[in-house]
C-alpha cells in the first residue's frame, strides 16, 4: 500500500450505514475509500492513521441533492452566472452541464455546510429538452476530477415553463400538446439515427453526418442515461409516463408536486420521485398543491422518493431541515433519511460508489453534533473522499 495514502479514523461514533445496519464503533478509510467498519474491537487501525472520537455523536454517510443547479446557476450574480437555461430553441439535448459548471460557486460550500457532499445538477427548465445533467461531489477545484456520473440523466420539461418562454417568442410550444410533440419527434429522430448508424456497420455509405443532439438521445433510447422530467402537476407526470412507455425508456419525474394526488398509480408504474422544491413559497400556479405531505405519502404507496432543494429555490444547505419538515408532516424518519441518502444515489445510478456507509464506497462522511433532523444539529465533520472538507468560517460566522 502506498505509504503517503491518507489514513482516517473515526472512533466511538454511533455508526448508521443507511445499509440496514446501526452501531456503536469505527470507520476506517484509507485513501479515498471505506476499508473497515463495525465494532471498534474489530478494525486493525494503522499507527499512522488521523483518529477523530466521534463519542455521542451521529455518524452517517454524506447527503445527496438529487436536484439542484449548484455550480450553473449561481445565485450571487445576475445573468453573469445564470448558465442553466439555453433560451434560443426549445430542444438542445446536446447541452452539456459539465461545460457551465463554476466549480467556486458559493453554493458548494454552502453544500457543505449542511452535510450535502454529492449532487446532481444540471439544465432547468426553459426548454422542452434542455441537455445532460451529473453527479458531481460537493468539494474540488475542477469540475472534472468532481464528477461522479457523467451524463447522469437528460433533462425534459412539461407543464408551464417551456409554453411560457417560448410562447412569448411565438414559437412552439405554446402548448402542453406542442411540448409532448417536439419530445416525441426527438425521440423519433433518435430511433431514425440509430438505426441509420446500425446500418452504417455493414455500410460505410449510409453512416448519417454526426449530430450531438441526437447521439445523446440515443444514449435515452439505449437505457444508458433515464429522462429527467420536470413535471409538477398530475397530468404532465402522466404525460411524461405516457411517453416513455410510448419509447420505452427510463424516467425519473422530478418536483412531483401533485404526487400525492397519483400516488398508487405511481408506485404500480415504478418510476422514481424526487420531489420538492417544499421549502419555497407558492411562486407559480403549478405550486398551488405543494405540501411536505407529499413525499411520505408516495413513500408510504411504495414510490422511491428522493427530497430535493431545487437550488437556489431553496438553499442547498437546508436538504436536512426539509427532510425534517417532511417527518413532521407525517413521512417516517428512516424513509425521510433513505430520501437524502441511499434513495437518490439509487435513483441516480451511482449508489455503487456512495449513499450509504460500506466497505469498498466512497468516503463521503458525515459526523452530526445530533440527529440532522434536530434544529440544532451541526456537522463537526464534513469528509469527502477520505479528506476533511469543513468549510473555513466567513466574517461573523
Amino acid at each position: 500500500m502506498n505509504k503517503a495514502m491518507r489514513k482516517l479514523f473515526i472512533k466511538n461514533g454511533t455508526i448508521k450505514t443507511m445499509a440496514g445496519r446501526e452501531f456503536v464503533g469505527g470507520v476506517l478509510i484509507e485513501g479515498t475509500k471505506i476499508t473497515a467498519l463495525g465494532e471498534t474491537l474489530d478494525i486493525d487501525v494503522p499507527a499512522d492513521a488521523l483518529v477523530i472520537d466521534a463519542v455521542g455523536c451521529l455518524v452517517l454517510p454524506g447527503f445527496i441533492d438529487a436536484h439542484c443547479h449548484v455550480g450553473i446557476g449561481e445565485e450571487i450574480y445576475r445573468w453573469e452566472g445564470e448558465d442553466f437555461n439555453e433560451m434560443t430553441d426549445p430542444v438542445t439535448p446536446d447541452m452539456r452541464a459539465i461545460d457551465g459548471i463554476n466549480p467556486e460557486d458559493e453554493g458548494f460550500r454552502d453544500a457543505r455546510l449542511g452535510g450535502v457532499t454529492a449532487v446532481f445538477t444540471g439544465p432547468g427548465s426553459a426548454n422542452v429538452i434542455g441537455g445532460t445533467g451529473v453527479v458531481m461531489k460537493t468539494a474540488g477545484k475542477i469540475v472534472d476530477k468532481m464528477i461522479v456520473r457523467d451524463p447522469a440523466g437528460l433533462k425534459v420539461a412539461f407543464g408551464e415553463n417551456p409554453k411560457s418562454v417560448y410562447g412569448e417568442q411565438k414559437k412552439m410550444p405554446m402548448t402542453r400538446m406542442g411540448t409532448a410533440a417536439l419530445l416525441r419527434q426527438a425521440l423519433v429522430d433518435a430511433q431514425v439515427y440509430r438505426d441509420k448508424l446500425e446500418e452504417g456497420k455493414t455500410d460505410p455509405d449510409k453512416i448519417p453526418e454526426r449530430d450531438l443532439g441526437l447521439e445523446t438521445l440515443v444514449r435515452v433510447i439505449n437505457h444508458e442515461i433515464p429522462l429527467r422530467a420536470h413535471a409538477h402537476r398530475a397530468d404532465d407526470i402522466m404525460t411524461a409516463i405516457r411517453i416513455a412507455q410510448e419509447f420505452e425508456v427510463d424516467l425519473v419525474i422530478e418536483h412531483c408536486t401533485e404526487g400525492h394526488k397519483i400516488a398508487e398509480e405511481l408506485a404500480e408504474l415504478g418510476y422514481p420521485a424526487v420531489v420538492g422544491p417544499l421549502l419555497t413559497n407558492r411562486a407559480k400556479i403549478e405550486l398551488k398543491d405543494k405540501s411536505f405531505k407529499t413525499p411520505g405519502i408516495l413513500a408510504k404507496a411504495g414510490v422511491k422518493v428522493a427530497i430535493m432543494t431545487d437550488h437556489s429555490v431553496t438553499p442547498i444547505e437546508q436538504l436536512p431541515l426539509c427532510a425534517a419538515l417532511a417527518c413532521k408532516a407525517g413521512m417516517d424518519m428512516e424513509d425521510a433519511l433513505k430520501a437524502i441518502t441511499i434513495n437518490p444515489a439509487e435513483i441516480l445510478g451511482v449508489s455503487e460508489r456512495i449513499g450509504s456507509l460500506e466497505v469498498g464506497k466512497d468516503a463521503d462522511i458525515v459526523i452530526w453534533s445530533e440527529h440532522p433532523f434536530v434544529i440544532t444539529a451541526r456537522p463537526l465533520y464534513v469528509i469527502i473522499d477520505g479528506k476533511i472538507v469543513n468549510p473555513e468560517p466567513r466574517a461573523g460566522e
